[in-house]
């Protein structure tokens, strides 16, 4: 089903449902009409239509309290008739499509171009062939049979061509299978709460049908369209469809409508589902985008062809070689190279993905000026320090191998003129003509070669197939990355800011104190101590005051813990009332969830949660609980140890501070406090007006609850610290608790100079008398600070940024910031990395983050600076052995051209070391698995260059020898080996013993150079973990042994002639001296080698400045789609925009959406933005793809 497009789908789904809607009490067509309604619309046509909400559950057949049956057919027939609640992926590209886009290389085009002008010419006999006077070395060694040969190098060149972009093609095909396999484990994983024959299940979120009840919560992502029948205070942020940032009440008389894609961000409740899949709101958006997609396409490529073809600056041409190729098929239309990554998305986002999250109004936190988004654009841009610096490389070198390849030709044709016919004086013949164009074609195939060798095609691959090889690895080590780049991002980390709850200490709460009827018990105390009336009281205020899908389970096997689910706090009250040998569930079944008067959701502002309950003589109750400094300064009363209430006074209130609360909290214990309040039936209490609710309060109790620390913390703190990052602890707990916390982890150590601040402390400290934030108060403070406590979310984001944004330290901070709420999405955005938990994060968390961490662990952090680390070595390894290649084969090509007007290494032998090998080599030094070693170093950071000096050392000393054996090879190995001169050999003589020695000792060397390759930090044991990598062995070997039959069986194509065996150990024995040449190089001390370079560096003045943004991303653009061809896939910024465009386009022409456009008016603005992004100019679009999200981080939406 996945194959049929969107809008098949549809129209299939239209006649089923035609024929079918009489099962049920209303039609598609109905439910999707009556979902496009808002507000009082909406509560109208619902009153005049069905009657009411129940009406609506009637027809549908499904109860509001037990949900649907949930027996396979009627579920089949729901499906059928309805939908089934996933949007249908667009069509993955076919092996063709990618083979076709590898061909759009340019170099390979010139290659193609060259090899069928040298084949034509072979086949052509002109008349003066025989004749003598025409060219001088035409009259060597040719006899009749070679001269039909001539086509075969045209044809072998052709076949290499065709190699190398089977080779691309299959990688891409690979590639785009593995992202498919992870898009749909993250949608594996999505689940959703509904009730299904009165049982509360979880099931996938693909799962739900029309008609179900389902559960939600503050923090989800509701997953369809449906009707709210019954729950409190619930807010939804509907920015994803409407652009308007503030959020919505929900009541079931006022507006009872809720869309798929929007975010809980508040209050908890029910609904009936009306609308799945394609016929949800987000649904209809990406069915027409689907439509709207074709066309775009069509004219995008027409577009391009004209444009883009054209303006490749003739440099650039070498490194951005598939530029004008691929760009019309994967960067400009936004539909993603490699097919469905935005489908899949969309899909696995459970239709939020694209258009949802990205589509609100271009503000920030800070006030949204277009300085902002300047800065969030900045930040962007140079977000992947490798991608940068590897760009910039691969730029230079393209550069430089266009102007050698430049060279060699103009010298090669000046020669053949100049000896032609001015020391020879020969007359230019007009039968000669095509002979001498012969020529020419051989010399322009000659510079091209050189022109290939320069450029690293091997770069792109090898940064890909080390990200991806890391990424599907990283799984195993709990990490699921969203974000290729992040992977990479993570080894040069210099600070992570982590949670406390669950990140570090195991998230499974115990009440081990508490304060109740004046007495501290330092254990949980016997029931009998507590006075009856007050027992009472405190299990109805923990039953009733907490979310009712809160719960604790028998352990699934004997011995083990007992399970709690849903909020772990919550779980540790919970299992406080059982400690006390009492239970929960009367309670809760005397007093079901419908008849909950009014809840005050736990909000990060609140920090408390109350629940009011009518009681039988018509008065109020309402039970809190909360963080107990916050819930104490409510208190006026306090139950003493007979249960009658005193009076609580503020100076009680601060001896109990001092005497129960400050020892919890410096064990390490959270503090919560449990009260309550009574108020009279008449007057009904104004509700909305908390400040005066949640006031005069009755204490029941203060409990402190454990959260041990994961035992495997302390160690991976230490690990972080040893690598020179700064581990930094954001709470929203009490100061005492976290201090206490942080010094069992490892974070801070008694007697160092470090600040612990609470949020309101840490604001003091960075505004100015204006209250605005200053940078260099910031500066002052994050050095030393180690502890944030009682922070609040906007803190978070605070301090990232102002960690992000500070100058103070040479290199700029690289942080990670883990986060597992719905408020930490700012925060997660703004950081370079963001890990969101994979168990307790809401889905919000997990969609502004870049690693899911699917354990909730902090010691998989550090597998994951472990493995970024690796990413950037694997890709200087391969660096260091591709440069060395290419120096060697373009100085050899070059001067062997100049000197002896033939290059010693032919067309298709240079293909086969540079296209093969490197893409062997990349796989082989890109797949070494991460050692413990990595960690023992500092972060990189910004300005590291890629290529360091002991790099560059290895290079060149490398380079010398080889330079040097292949030339007195050259020039001297015929005498060595008493054979045949190859030099001079006229245009189509046999393949000669000694070229082909030279190419098989080049080979040779690169081989062993590879084993070499393998460290790069100067280490003298090159062997030292080389079985740890299977696939680096089975690489060297093989490509061994297809050398061996190249040289051996190759003849004509390879211009080889085989050798005998002892040529073979002459060879093998000069390769072998590459390693013990790797030692000599070792023992140079690389300080005294002042005079080397550096390169590949990202100084900070390349961040690029804004007013150049424009002129510069042209150049760059060329160059980074050569280096991002294999991870289009991954970055998803362009299709972000895009599906913006297209989704307000589509807003402002869709008639179905009036009523939304009503609500549009803050979008508009965001639109003329977005709208002038549209059109297909190139510029416009390339600055929109260097960064990849051009959103403020704080548009996200969870103000």
């Amino acid at each position: 089903m996945g194959d049929m497009t969107n809008s098949d789908f549809y129209s299939k789904n239209q006649r089923n449902e035609s024929s079918r809607g009489g099962e049920f009490g209303c039609t598609l067509e109905e439910l999707r009409s009556l979902m496009e309604l808002r507000g009082t619309e909406a509560v109208v046509k619902i009153k005049e239509t069905y009657g009411d909400t129940e009406a609506i559950c009637r027809r549908l057949k499904t109860s509001p309290v037990e949900g649907l049956p949930g027996t396979a057919p009627d579920l089949e027939k729901r499906k059928q008739i309805f939908g089934q609640n996933f949007i249908p992926p667009k069509k993955p590209k076919t092996f063709l499509q990618l083979v076709w886009e590898a061909l759009q290389d340019v170099t390979l085009i010139i290659l193609e171009i060259a090899a069928i002008i040298s084949l034509g010419l072979s086949f052509y006999h002109p008349p003066g062939e025989s004749n003598e006077g025409c060219a001088t070395a035409q009259a060597g060694a040719e006899d009749e049979g070679e001269a039909e040969a001539g086509w075969i190098e045209g044809a072998a060149i052709l076949l290499s061509v065709i190699c190398v972009v089977l080779v691309t093609a299959f990688n891409d095909w690979s590639k785009e299978k593995q992202f498919r396999g992870l898009q749909s484990r993250i949608e594996q994983e999505q689940k959703f709460t509904v009730v299904r024959a009165g049982q509360v299940v979880q099931i996938p979120v693909a799962e739900i049908v029309v008609g179900d009840i389902a559960q939600i919560k503050y923090g989800d992502l509701l997953p369809a369209d449906g009707i709210f029948i019954q729950g409190n205070d619930l807010k939804i942020d509907e920015s994803s469809l409407t652009g308007e940032s503030d959020q919505v009440r929900k009541s079931v008389d006022k507006d009872p409508m809720l869309l798929s894609g929007t975010h809980v961000m508040e209050g908890s409740g029910r609904m009936v589902v009306t609308a799945v899949g394609v016929n949800s709101q987000t649904g209809i958006i990406f069915t027409l985008l689907g439509a709207g997609g074709e066309e775009e396409e069509k004219k995008d490529k027409k577009g391009v062809k004209k444009g883009d073809g054209l303006q490749l600056p003739a440099a650039d041409g070498a490194a951005a070689s598939n530029a004008a190729g691929s760009a019309n098929a994967s960067l400009v239309n936004g539909k993603m190279q490699d097919g469905g990554a935005d489908s899949s998305q969309s899909k696995a986002k459970q239709q939020d993905g694209a258009a949802a999250m990205e589509m609100q109004p271009l503000k920030s936190a800070e006030g949204g000026d277009a300085d902002d988004k300047k800065k969030a654009n900045m930040h962007k841009k140079e977000k992947s320090v490798l991608q940068g610096k590897l760009t910039k490389l691969a730029v230079q070198i393209g550069k430089a191998g266009l102007v050698m390849s430049a060279i060699t030709v103009i010298i090669l044709v000046l020669y053949f003129t100049v000896d032609t016919f001015v020391v020879n004086k020969k007359p230019w013949l007009p039968e000669c003509t095509p002979v001498y164009v012969q020529y020419f074609v051989k010399f322009f195939i000659i510079g091209v070669t050189v022109l290939v060798v320069a450029v690293p095609e091997g770069l792109p691959l090898a940064v890909t197939i080390s990200l991806a090889y890391s990424v599907k690895k990283m799984m195993k080590d709990n990490n699921l990355v969203r974000h290729l780049d992040a992977c990479e991002t993570m080894g040069n980390a210099t600070a992570i800011c982590s949670d406390k709850t669950g990140t570090l200490t195991t998230n499974r709460m115990t009440v081990v104190q508490a304060y109740v009827g004046d007495t501290h018990y330092k254990e949980v105390p016997d029931p009998s101590s507590i006075n009856a009336k007050t027992m009472e009281l405190l299990v109805n205020a923990i039953a009733i005051n907490s979310a009712y899908t809160t719960k604790i389970l028998p352990p699934e096997r004997e011995g083990a813990l007992p399970r709690q689910v849903g909020n772990k706090t919550e779980c540790g009250l919970l299992g406080f009332v059982l400690d006390l040998k009492q239970d929960y569930e009367p309670v809760r079944s005397q007093i079901p969830e419908e008849k909950l008067y009014k809840v005050y959701t736990f909000n990060s502002v609140r920090k408390s949660m109350s629940t009011v309950i009518k009681m039988p003589d018509e008065s109020f109750r309402m039970y809190s609980k909360g963080a107990s400094e916050i819930v104490l300064k409510k208190c006026c009363k306090i139950l003493n140890g007979a249960g009658e209430a005193r009076v609580f006074r503020p100076r009680d209130r601060d001896e109990m501070v001092k005497k129960v609360i400050e020892p919890m909290a410096c064990d390490g214990l959270r503090t919560i406090c449990v009260a309550y309040r009574d108020f009279p039936s008449s007057p009904e209490p104004d509700w909305d007006n908390e400040n005066d609710i949640l006031n005069d309060l009755t204490c029941i109790c203060v409990v402190g609850i454990e959260d041990p620390v994961r035992p495997e913390v302390p160690e991976a703190i230490r690990k972080c610290q040893r690598a020179g990052i700064t581990v930094r602890m954001v709470t929203g707990d009490n100061i005492n608790t976290a201090r206490a916390i942080a010094i069992k982890c490892g974070i801070i150590h008694p007697g160092e100079d470090f600040l612990c601040l609470e949020g309101k402390e840490f604001n003091r400290r960075i505004r100015n008398e204006k209250g605005e934030i200053e940078q260099e108060r910031i500066d002052k403070i994050w050095p030393k600070l180690r502890v944030l406590a009682r922070s609040s979310p906007t803190d978070k984001h605070t301090l990232v940024k102002g960690i992000i944004d500070s100058t103070h330290t040479e290199q700029r901070q690289v942080v990670a910031v883990t986060g597992d709420g719905t408020n930490d999405g700012p925060a997660l955005k703004k950081a370079d990395v963001g890990f969101a938990m994979g168990i307790a994060g809401t889905d919000v968390a997990k969609e502004a983050s870049d690693i899911i961490l699917t354990d909730d662990n902090f010691s998989s952090i550090v597998k994951a600076v472990m493995w970024g680390r690796n990413v950037y070595d694997s890709i200087s390894k391969f660096l260091q052995f591709q440069l060395t290649v290419n120096v060697v084969a373009v100085i050899v090509a070059f001067t062997g051209a100049c000197i002896t007007q033939d290059s010693p290494l032919k067309a298709v032998q240079m293909l086969w070391v540079n296209l093969i090998m490197d893409t062997f080599a990349s796989l082989a030094l890109a797949t070494e698995p991460p050692t413990e070693t990595l960690l023992l170093r500092k972060p990189y950071g910004r300005n590291k260059p890629l290529i360091s000096r002991t790099m560059m050392k290895n290079i060149l000393g490398h380079a010398v020898y080889q330079l040097t054996l292949i030339f007195t090879l050259l020039f001297v190995g015929e005498k060595v080996f008493q054979i045949d001169s190859g030099r001079n050999a006229p245009l189509h003589s046999p393949p000669s013993e000694h070229y082909t020695i030279i190419f098989n000792t080049f080979v040779m060397m690169q081989l062993f150079n590879e084993i070499n390759a393998r460290k790069i930090h100067g280490e003298r044991n090159v062997f030292d973990g080389i079985f740890r990598n299977p696939i680096f062995c089975t690489i060297v070997l093989g490509t061994f042994a297809i050398q061996i039959l190249i040289v051996q069986f190759g003849g004509k194509p390879f211009s080889c002639s085989p050798l005998q065996l002892d040529q073979w150990m002459w060879c093998i024995f000069i390769g072998l001296g590459e390693l013990v040449w790797g030692q000599v190089i070792a023992t140079i001390p690389t300080s005294r080698l002042k005079f080397l370079k550096e390169a590949g560096r990202l100084t900070q003045k390349e961040e690029i400045p804004e007013e150049e943004l424009n002129e510069d991303v042209e150049e760059i653009d060329h160059a980074e789609r050569e280096l991002r061809r294999g991870q289009i896939l991954w970055f998803r910024g362009l299709n972000r925009i895009q599906t913006q465009i297209e989704v307000v386009n589509t807003f402002k022409s869709g008639a179905s959406f009036q009523g939304a456009l009503r609500r549009q008016s803050s979008v508009t603005s965001q639109s003329q933005d977005v709208a002038s992004l549209s059109s297909p100019s190139r510029v416009s679009l390339s600055n929109a793809l260097s960064s990849p999200t051009s959103l403020p981080p704080a548009a996200a939406g969870q103000g």
